[in-house]
């Protein structure tokens, strides 16, 4: 019996989608920044809350290490729509949280789009 996975669709997904938040702290001198130095503690609680109190249990929420685009944070990137978003206010998770991870729509004004070299 073969038990390679070749069709994805046919595994079942334990969350609908799942975001991943950058936490990387570097000193803020640092020439390449990090989330964490551009306040991503505070949204990221913010989020992780909002995902809890709301009953989100189709939302997995990982906080990660570097996601490579340091001067761009604080970043998350929510899959499996692979949709990068640069939140830096409570309201802008509130946004993302509503908008997005409930409706399946995008916040368009905090979308990034990294052009691949």
């Amino acid at each position: 019996m073969d038990s390679q996975v070749t069709d994805f669709s046919e595994v079942p997904q334990l969350y609908k989608r799942h975001v991943f938040a950058c936490h990387t702290q570097r000193p803020p001198t640092h020439p390449r920044g990090s989330c964490g130095a551009a306040g991503a503690q505070p949204l990221w609680e913010r989020l992780g809350n909002r995902i809890g109190n709301d009953g989100l249990t189709d939302v997995g929420f990982t906080v990660s290490g570097c996601l490579g685009f340091c001067s761009a944070g604080p970043l998350m990137v929510v899959y499996p729509e692979g949709i990068w978003y640069r939140p830096t206010t409570p309201e802008d998770i509130d946004e993302i949280v509503e908008t997005h991870l409930k409706n399946g729509e995008l916040v368009e004004r905090l979308v990034m789009v990294f052009a691949r070299a």
